[in-house]
């Protein structure tokens, strides 16, 4: 709810703070004192269009300040925990808006004002004007039931979206997954044909360099083998050099390691020219078999260039271009399995939507009904009201149709679309009425009507009052009027008055209260008959109010 309200600078207010009462708050004044100025300033703190215009002379700029109670999700407030909107409008149009303490975008302010105030009066722009907020209001009015077959619809369309926009997907990837298939189907193909084992190039490439210095590989092995057993070679001094140690170690036992070491060194020795030997014998120049494995690493080496840098590589991405392969081969049946789920979705959602229009129609006659008594009460009782059905192009998360609340004023008047609807006070008691038919319409906690009394006067002012006191007593409501019928139900009367051409305001107590009903009801403050007839006014509406009360009870 609205706690506080400062504005400054704007029209015919200097300086003012208003706090409301946590019901009704009535603003009353003579005719220019700026009791509608004090709308506009609340209006320019939730995100209304300013002008420079509206900066009193002299003041440079307005500012105004509004207070609230926070709601879950609010940017963080003051260290009270309230939540602060700010409007700074400078004489050349400029400004600034905060939330707060924070600057944000006067679109930001506005988005969240709107959660916070709902203001009625000429040229506001209202919810109940959106054909969204028109359908909702009537399935509230359709009941329970109803509402949970519309919230169905909504998990209908949304699952059929899903599905639609995931077939959708699938189809537009057609010609792109073909041309994949083709590239993969390739690739598996070549790398197939290949067939490159693990480790072969590697194995491949020793086998080249072997065949390719076959030659020169026989001529060292003849040198290292001639060094090692040929005439006076390496094996023969090395027997020389172990029958001397031998004999040595026979004679003193500190040779006998020495001796051992040369046992070894002569018997790897003969062992190694034995395996130069039959190298030597291996070697052999085999020209066919060095063009196969010289085309064989070149193929391999041609792989590893396109799909890794070893077989390990190459093969790993094999395996790989195999799993998308079986995927994307996969996607044509999955296309049909969408297909046949879309089918089921859709006639899943026309029947939950057939239900949601059926039960839309069946509240047309009670609702517009409803409607009309309440606008005959509110002093148009040659108005007229209907509720009609537009069809959408197709049904969705609201069902098939939407709802459309049309007004007539009066006899030969065309009934029209409320946005058609010129008279602010013809907009604000409509909205009156539709508050009054369905009290949990929204959950915006602040109301606040401007001009809802034009036009009417008498027992018609009254039954205003009445409404506007029992929507009170689950919201905080705030009215400008100038009628008395409607001023006698507020909680708080806060008296607009201007000084010296600047407004300011008087919370009235009960005695100013009655004083400012007569000057309302006779234009003179000391009537003794006024004051007698304003004093009926109060224990009216307090009687009308106590009833309602009990009938709510």
């Amino acid at each position: 709810m609205l706690h506080e309200l400062h504005i400054a600078g704007l029209g015919v207010i200097e300086d003012l703070d208003l706090e409301p009462h946590r019901g009704l708050t009535v603003l009353t004044g003579e005719t220019g004192t700026g009791k509608t100025m004090v709308a506009v300033g609340l209006s320019l703190a939730l995100g209304a269009r300013a002008s420079g215009q509206q900066v009193r002379a002299g003041a440079g700029a307005l500012r105004v300040q509004a207070r609230f109670d926070p709601f879950p999700g609010h940017l963080d407030g003051e260290d009270d925990g309230d939540l602060v909107l700010a409007r700074t409008v400078r004489s050349d149009g400029k400004g600034s808006a905060r939330i707060g303490g924070q600057i944000v975008s006067v679109r930001e302010l506005s988005d969240v004002g709107s959660r916070l105030v709902e203001v009625h009066g000429q040229h506001q722009t209202l919810r109940l004007l959106e054909p969204s907020t028109q359908t909702a209001f009537m399935d509230r009015f359709a009941g329970r039931d109803h509402v949970q077959m519309l919230s169905r619809c909504q998990a209908a369309a949304t699952h059929l979206r899903e599905v639609v926009t995931a077939l959708e997907r699938l189809r537009e990837d057609t010609r792109e997954r073909a041309r994949t298939l083709d590239l993969l189907a390739y690739q598996v193909r070549e790398i197939e044909d290949v067939g490159p084992g693990r480790g072969e190039t590697a194995r491949l490439v020793a086998e080249e360099a072997r065949l390719g210095h076959v030659e020169r590989l026989q001529e060292l092995a003849g040198v290292v083998q001639d060094a090692l057993a040929g005439e006076g070679a390496a094996t023969d001094r090395l027997a020389v050099v172990e029958g001397g140690l031998s004999a040595a170690a026979a004679l003193d036992p500190g040779a006998a390691d020495l001796d051992e070491r040369a046992r070894s060194l002569a018997a790897e020795t003969a062992e190694l020219a034995r395996d130069v030997r039959a190298y030597r014998e291996a070697l052999a120049a085999d020209p066919g078999r060095l063009q196969q494995v010289r085309e064989r690493v070149a193929t391999l080496h041609g792989l590893q260039r396109k799909y890794g840098d070893d077989d390990a590589a190459v093969l790993a991405f094999l395996a790989d271009a195999r799993e998308r392969l079986s995927a994307l081969a996969a996607a044509d049946e999955r296309v049909e399995e969408l297909e046949a789920e879309a089918r089921v979705a859709t006639a899943d959602l026309n029947e939950i939507a057939a239900a949601v229009t059926a039960g839309r129609k069946a509240a047309i006659a009670p609702l517009t009904a409803a409607l009309s008594v309440e606008l005959e009460a509110l002093g148009m009782p040659q108005a007229a009201i209907e509720v009609v059905l537009s069809p959408a192009d197709a049904p969705g998360p609201g069902g098939a149709e939407h709802a459309e609340v049309r007004f007539s004023g009066g006899p030969g008047q065309p009934s029209r679309a409320l946005t058609k609807v010129v008279s602010g006070g013809e907009l604000s008691r409509v909205m009156l009425a539709c508050r009054s038919v369905l009290a949990d319409l929204d959950e915006v906690p602040t109301l606040v009507f401007d001009e809802i009394d034009a036009g009417i006067g008498g027992q018609a002012g009254l039954a205003v009052g009445a409404r506007l006191a029992r929507l009170a007593s689950a919201r905080q409501v705030v009215v400008v009027t100038h009628l008395p019928q409607i001023a006698c139900f507020a909680d708080r009367h806060v008296r607009v008055r201007k000084v010296d051409g600047m407004a300011g305001l008087d919370v009235l107590g009960e005695d100013a209260r009655v004083q400012e009903l007569s000057r309302m009801l006779a234009g003179l403050e000391g009537s003794e008959h006024a004051r007698s007839h304003a004093e009926e006014l109060l224990a009216e509406a307090a009687a009308l109010r106590a009833g309602s009360e009990a009938a709510l009870r």
